[in-house]
Formats: C-alpha cells, structure tokens, sequence
C-alpha cells in the first residue's frame, strides 16, 4: 500500500470516527482482537477523530501528558485506571459481558 493510500485511508477513519456510534463499535472491535496494541491504536484515533488534544486530555483525566503520550504509544503498557479515565474524557465507558469462548 502506497503512502497515499494510507493516509487516505486515515483520513476517512478519522472521518468516520466522529460519529460516538462508529467510535463505540470501532474501539469494540479492536478489543476482540485481544492485543492491547491493537486497542491503544484504536483509542489514539477515536481521541484525534473526537478533537481530543493530549493537553486538553490531560486535564479532562488528571494524567499529566508525558504518560498520556507514552501510554498512546506503540510500547504503551497502561493501567486500567488510566484507560478507564481516557474513555470517560470522551464519553465512553468500559463494560463487561459474557464471552462465546469457554
């Protein structure tokens, strides 16, 4: 894929991701892939799609920035406590359900 493409690409999920419905399903799609990278990527362009700034993120969660960015990175290894508040800075929450796998 040429980087046209990507960030093309990008640009249309961003697009997308303002709507709070595509965000929810987008963000539930990336947390059956079981790989927390996966996730904090999704989180990071729900944040850029929602107009979250890590600044104004920062004072929304208390988190101070320099975690916020290290937690939104590739090698991001954050505590719940630390998704829970992203989430409910932008409207969101985390919620628990039966799993198909047994």
């Amino acid at each position: 894929m040429n980087k046209k493409r990507l960030l093309d690409y990008q640009e249309e999920l961003i697009k997308d991701l303002h709507d709070t419905n595509e965000a929810l399903a987008y963000l539930n799609e990336a947390l059956k892939d079981d790989d927390q990278r996966i996730f904090l990527l999704a989180l990071k362009n729900v944040l850029e799609a929602q107009g979250g700034d890590i600044t104004s993120l920062a004072q929304k969660t208390d988190l101070n920035r320099e975690n916020l960015y290290r937690m939104l990175s590739k090698k991001g290894n954050p505590k719940l406590t630390s998704i829970v508040s992203v989430l409910n800075a932008l409207g969101l929450q985390l919620a628990v359900q039966t799993s198909k796998r047994r």
